[in-house]
């Protein structure tokens, strides 16, 4: 298991709730465009009641937070597309690397 230091466990607190703001407010977006296109009104509803189904239980929906699990956190965050590498550049160079590399192994 490999240690997290204070400051990146805080960095991650104080972070996850902005990134995860984004987000919802991206899907919202993307919501808009399904629920406009030019499909019948019931497609439309069932099409957006599945995709939320499945986004609310993404990462940068909810997220359980804990310290342990705060590496793996990140690298589901950057693989749904929740933040980037580069929004781990306020990090140590530890959290960032072991990432990077996790992220490309997966």
């Amino acid at each position: 298991m490999v240690e997290v230091s204070k400051r990146d466990w805080k960095l991650f607190r104080e972070k996850l709730p902005g990134w995860q703001e984004n987000y919802m407010e991206r899907l919202c977006r993307e919501y808009v465009e399904l629920l406009t296109c030019d499909k019948k009104g019931s497609e439309r509803f069932w099409a957006l009641e599945e995709r939320i189904k499945k986004d609310r239980k993404a990462p940068g929906v909810i997220l359980s937070v804990s310290k342990s699990d705060m590496l793996i956190d990140l690298v589901r965050l950057v693989q749904d597309e929740v933040i980037g590498l580069e929004d781990l550049s306020d990090f140590s160079e530890d959290v960032q690397e072991r990432v990077k590399f996790m992220v490309q192994r997966w």
